[in-house]
């Protein structure tokens, strides 16, 4: 009996390795959210990394987060570096590119619960009085992302939490405008 639970232990293992390997080498999460605002509003929720806290989902999932700051205060070498509970983890975001009113590319580096590399894109597109915002995270699967593509839907994880923040964000922006 113990030599027919191995075998089948051994075969769950190797189909469990099999259906990670097959998983994409790159992946790209992307939610859009129309907003009645100006695209310089909504821009300057997301450019200034001080104003983050306000409409992150993950600052809500850690409210006791230590957040940091390095460069200034907007734009291209803005820096945030986070560290708090399981669900936030640790980690650190970079701005690399801004566009003022269109776009903005982040550089994310993952330290806790697991080590990543990503980029973060935000873009505004104006449509009549309204400002369509996009909000991309894309990065490569290392071996630890594909088992867990397996385990879970992070597109659909992670694109809840884009919509919880771009819902947030329209909140701030519709009350301001």
């Amino acid at each position: 009996m113990l030599e027919i639970i191995l075998f089948l232990v051994a075969v769950a293992l190797a189909a469990f390795a099999v259906l990670a390997w097959r998983q994409p080498d790159t992946f790209s999460v992307s939610r859009s959210l129309a907003m009645a605002a100006p695209a310089s509003a909504v821009f300057a929720q997301v450019n200034d990394l001080r104003k983050w806290e306000a409409w992150s989902p993950w600052a809500k999932l850690d409210p006791k987060a230590q957040n940091s700051f390095e460069g200034p205060d907007a734009g291209v070498g803005a820096v945030m570096r986070w560290s708090g509970n399981n669900q936030v983890g640790q980690g650190s975001m970079a701005i690399v590119d801004s566009r003022p009113d269109s776009f903005i590319r982040f550089n994310l580096e993952f330290v806790k619960p697991f080590k990543a590399s990503n980029v973060a894109e935000f873009s505004f597109a104006e449509a009549g009085s309204e400002t369509v915002v996009t909000w991309t995270m894309s990065g490569r699967n290392n071996v630890v992302g594909k088992a867990m593509s397996v385990l879970m839907n992070c597109d659909k994880m992670v694109g809840g939490q884009f919509e919880q923040g771009l819902a947030a964000i329209k909140r701030i922006v519709e009350a301001g405008a």
